[in-house]
């Protein structure tokens, strides 16, 4: 990364802006020479966020025409820059989700706003592909404290979906996810309640009642439940979500068996964060429960293990199979787990020889 100051690299009228506070800049990336920041703080911040993953692409981007050259040229060299704007913005919302996932609140606004700019230069001011980068960023804010920007993001969100008619499932489940995180982070619990359930109808609606990604709304509706002191309705749920990805990975690994090599569907670092810090918490609060379910926490482990594995980290993998083999010793009638346990620590244990 560099930067320098150069009072003469602004053009007399032309008004450079910082990249991220949108104040007067005067410090300008030697690398792309299109991104500017208004002190060395800013351009740190952005560029640990999303800027090294980008500035090659901004120089591409922002290479002008060939001069002189056919229509059929011309028009050519529109389209590849549309397909490179296209990955830019897909880049910068991959990157807003991992951080998001790594609760990396701070981290999120750079590659978020980034997203968003470069969404409205491509789709426009008012089209639903903005609604993601509003809803990480509404995200980014309720992480930060800040609930009164998330509201104002969620709102913009919630606009742009209403004047889209026949919006997909998919984005109402993720409005709704987040409209939920804010109203619980705000104390307003009856209606954090309702938002979840909004979540998961749509989310159901789009992969099936079982599917993992429904669970993520059953595991936000339990935190509502327990702070509103209803732990039965929290451990059913918790219940649910348990089984959905116990199934899910169970599956995968099927998959891993039959095939011999990874899955056609893996995690990718994001997913792999979220899914392992939501089981985790799932299986603390087990082993911290008055009442202990031990065959949720071998569930629980056991999906851990397969999880890492299926992540490639065979440590990790090692670590939570042999707890889920610990686990399982007081259970009975759980041959087929048991045998499944076994064979995840033998397929850990042959990769770290």
């Amino acid at each position: 990364m560099a930067f320098t100051i150069n009072p003469l690299a602004n053009p007399k009228g032309v008004k450079k802006l910082c990249e991220l506070c949108q104040k007067p800049a005067q410090l300008k990336c030697t690398q792309c020479l299109v991104t500017f920041y208004c002190d060395p703080d800013h351009q740190l911040t952005d560029w640990i966020s999303i800027h090294e993953k980008v500035c090659s692409l901004l120089i591409s981007i922002h290479a002008p025409a060939p001069f002189g050259t056919l229509q059929s040229d011309q028009d050519h060299h529109h389209k590849e820059r549309v397909k490179k704007q296209e990955y830019l913005i897909e880049i910068a919302h991959l990157e807003a989700q991992r951080w998001v996932s790594k609760k990396r609140f701070q981290d999120v606004l750079p590659a978020a706003l980034l997203f968003l700019r470069w969404a409205m230069q491509v789709y426009g001011t008012c089209a639903v592909e903005l609604v993601p980068a509003y809803l990480l960023l509404a995200q980014a804010n309720i992480g930060l404290g800040s609930l009164s920007q998330a509201h104002e993001y969620l709102s913009k969100a919630e606009w742009t979906v209403m004047k889209t008619p026949g919006c997909s499932h998919t984005v109402l489940h993720q409005l709704h996810r987040t409209l939920g995180r804010l109203h619980a982070a705000m104390g307003k619990y009856t209606s954090a309640l309702t938002h979840f359930a909004n979540d998961v109808y749509y989310a159901s609606e789009m992969f099936g009642l079982d599917s993992t990604v429904t669970s993520g709304g059953y595991f936000l509706m339990a935190d509502v439940f327990l702070k509103q002191n209803k732990s039965d309705v929290a451990l059913s749920l918790y219940a649910e979500v348990a089984s959905s990805w116990h199934s899910h990975l169970c599956k995968l690994m099927d998959d891993v068996s039959r095939s011999g090599t990874q899955p056609e569907e893996c995690f990718d670092e994001a997913q792999c964060v979220e899914a392992d810090q939501m089981l985790r918490c799932l299986l603390e609060f087990e082993e911290q429960c008055v009442k202990p379910r031990p065959d949720q926490s071998v569930v629980l482990a056991h999906s851990l293990a397969m999880l890492w594995l299926l992540c490639n980290n065979y440590t990790k993998a090692l670590e939570y199979g042999k707890k889920a083999e610990v686990l399982i010793q007081g259970l009975s009638e759980q041959n087929r787990l048991r045998e499944s346990i076994h064979n995840l620590l033998q397929h850990a244990e042959k990769h770290l020889e």
